[in-house]
C-alpha cells in the first residue's frame, strides 16, 4: 500500500527507532563486556562442524536482514494497512523491551553464540523464569514487527530465514547447556518453556 511521503514518514521514524534502539542495546552490551575483558561474539568459534555451520548461517541471516529492512523502509515497500503497520510498531517495541531486559538479566554471562572456553552461569531468574530464550524472542518480535510495518517479499524472506536460523541456534544451545549444567538445566528446562510461559 503506497502512501504519500508525508503519510509514510511517521512509519519510517517509528521503524528506524525500533532498529536503532535494538542494535544500540546489542552494541552497548558488547562494548561494556569488552571493557571487562569479555569477548561477547562467540559465533563460529567452536570447532564442532554442526555448531559452526548453524552459527555461520545464523550470522548471515541476522546481518543480511538489516539491509533488507533498511531498503524496505527507505523505499516504503509495504502492502499492509495502517492498522497492521501500527501493530507492527507495537510488536517491534515489545521486542526491544524484551531484548533489553534479557541482556540486563544475563549480566556478564551473555554471549552471542556458544562459548568455546568461557565459563558462564545458568541464569534462571527475572525474565528467564518465563522464557528460556528471551533474547531470541526479542529478535523474533523485532523482525516480525518491522515485517508488519514494511511487508514485502524481500523482508518476508529474510525474516523467515532469520527466525528459522535463530530456532536452530536455540536447539544447539540447548544441547550445549545440557552438557555443561546437567541436572540443573534439565530441571529448569522442565519448568520454563523454550519461548514463553512456565509450568506451575
Amino acid at each position: 500500500m503506497k502512501l504519500p511521503l508525508e503519510e509514510q514518514m511517521p512509519y519510517h521514524i517509528l521503524a528506524l527507532a525500533i532498529l536503532v534502539i535494538f542494535y544500540s542495546i546489542y552494541l552497548s552490551k558488547q562494548w561494556m563486556q569488552k571493557r571487562r575483558g569479555i569477548k561477547t561474539i562467540q559465533i563460529g568459534r567452536r570447532k564442532d562442524s554442526n555448531i559452526h555451520t548453524v552459527e555461520t548461517l545464523m550470522s548471515i541471516a541476522t546481518v543480511g536482514i538489516i539491509p533488507a529492512q533498511m531498503l524496505s523502509i527507505f523505499f516504503g515497500w509495504s502492502h499492509l494497512s495502517s492498522n497492521a503497520r501500527f501493530t507492527g510498531f507495537l510488536v517491534g517495541a515489545i521486542g526491544d523491551l524484551i531484548f533489553l531486559i534479557s541482556v540486563l538479566c544475563m549480566k556478564d554471562s551473555w554471549r552471542a553464540g556458544i562459548p568455546d572456553r568461557d565459563k558462564t552461569e545458568l541464569v534462571t531468574d527475572g525474565i528467564y523464569s518465563y522464557s528460556r530464550n528471551p533474547a531470541f524472542l526479542g529478535f523474533d518480535f523485532q523482525y516480525i514487527g518491522v515485517l508488519l510495518m514494511y511487508c514485502n517479499l524481500l523482508t518476508a524472506m529474510f525474516t523467515i530465514y532469520a527466525i528459522i536460523m535463530l530456532h536452530l541456534q536455540i536447539l544447539q544451545e540447548e544441547r550445549y547447556l545440557s552438557s555443561v549444567f546437567g541436572k540443573e538445566y534439565q530441571e529448569y528446562r522442565h519448568k520454563v518453556f523454550r519461548y514463553l510461559g512456565r509450568r506451575k
